[in-house]
């Protein structure tokens, strides 16, 4: 089925986000980790990056990363730290266990990657992520 509509299209990226996250689930879940965590994770390690900021490039609400930082932190795989020049403020800071968790998600994830692309002909990989990264800006 081709999108034709703004249905259509919902409906099939839907479908690939799913098939995407169920298969993220039973290979992450070996190593007791999931999909949101190490996305956050990943986020986070590229620098320092307060909650508001986590929350936008990991594209989830206050209250979900909210949760999500306490149970990183409960695990011991991140840590919130008051920076000297906004008090308000909370950056997050990936814990060497959570740099470890990460790494040890690599081979995983890029399997995962080669799965879902290897669907596509080669050509048309590329096309498609530039695509898709468009489709996915924010304004």
């Amino acid at each position: 089925m081709i999108a034709r509509t703004v249905s259509d299209l919902v409906v099939q990226l839907q479908l690939l986000t799913r098939s995407i996250e169920h298969r993220a689930a039973d290979e992450l879940g070996e190593l007791d980790t999931t999909l949101r965590t190490v996305s956050v994770l990943l986020c986070a390690a590229s620098g320092e990056k307060t909650q508001k900021e986590l929350s936008e490039l990991a594209r989830l609400d206050k209250s979900t990363m909210v949760n999500t930082l306490d149970a990183l932190e409960r695990s011991g795989l991140a840590e919130r730290k008051v920076p000297a020049e906004d008090r308000r403020a909370r950056v997050v800071a990936v814990t060497d266990e959570g740099r470890r968790v990460v790494a040890s998600t690599a081979g995983i994830l890029d399997g995962l990657y080669d799965s879902v692309l290897g669907r596509l002909p080669e050509e048309d990989r590329e096309p498609f992520l530039r695509s898709l990264a468009r489709l996915t800006q924010t304004d």
